[in-house]
């Protein structure tokens, strides 16, 4: 996590260096530390959230770690937070299960009480943003998919630097997009390559 500030804040660091400093402290490999960082990127991107550069996401991490993982993200942000890693991971390794047989589900699912950490949003942003787009997706170009009860496009407000890595809520880091492509933003694959295109397309954004 203090990589991943360094990088958004344009602050000098060197990958290797923590590996190694990791590796002396616990007696294992520079390259088991790099491996695990990228665990960490996988999980990052169940959470819908961003990862250092050069850390490509590794698959391999078992739903017990990812809810680890998960844990000591939310304890190092001092935040917490409802869990979702373990839960996504259990579903894609079920995807995977050649044959599977179908579910039992539950008609009466448990419940779980939780303080969830939620940052207070200015409407005036989202509505000044949703009226700037006038129905149209600001990364795909392609109108509101279907319009909501109130009658208008069903446009999503997506902060461009997450709110959960310090972006503010302002109208210069805040797009209008359909759920595909808000979607996309923090659970695709190729989520990263989506946001150079936005600063490029809409004036009002400012790298933050």
């Amino acid at each position: 996590m203090e990589m991943l500030r360094k990088e958004r804040d344009d602050q000098h660091f060197v990958k290797k260096q923590y590996y190694e400093d990791l590796a002396a402290k616990f007696g294992r490999t520079v390259k088991a530390f790099e491996y695990r960082m990228q665990n960490i990127s996988y999980v990052m991107t169940l959470l819908g959230r961003g990862w250092v550069t050069g850390l490509k996401p590794a698959k391999n991490v078992g739903a017990n770690k990812a809810a680890e993982i998960e844990a000591m993200i939310a304890d190092v942000e001092g935040r917490q937070s409802t869990p979702v890693a373990a839960f996504e991971i259990e579903v894609r390794e079920a995807v995977n299960k050649k044959n599977s047989h179908k579910p039992e589900g539950s008609r009466h699912p448990a419940t779980h009480s939780s303080a969830i950490t939620q940052y207070q949003r200015d409407p005036a942003v989202k509505a000044w943003v949703l009226q700037q787009a006038q129905g149209k997706c600001e990364s795909c170009a392609q109108p509101a998919p279907f319009n909501g009860t109130d009658g208008r496009p069903f446009l999503e407000l997506h902060h461009v630097r997450q709110l959960t890595d310090d972006g503010s809520d302002t109208v210069t880091n805040a797009v209008a997009l359909c759920p595909n492509c808000h979607r996309a933003m923090h659970y695709g694959e190729n989520a990263r390559s989506l946001v150079s295109p936005l600063y490029n397309r809409i004036p009002r954004l400012v790298r933050e």
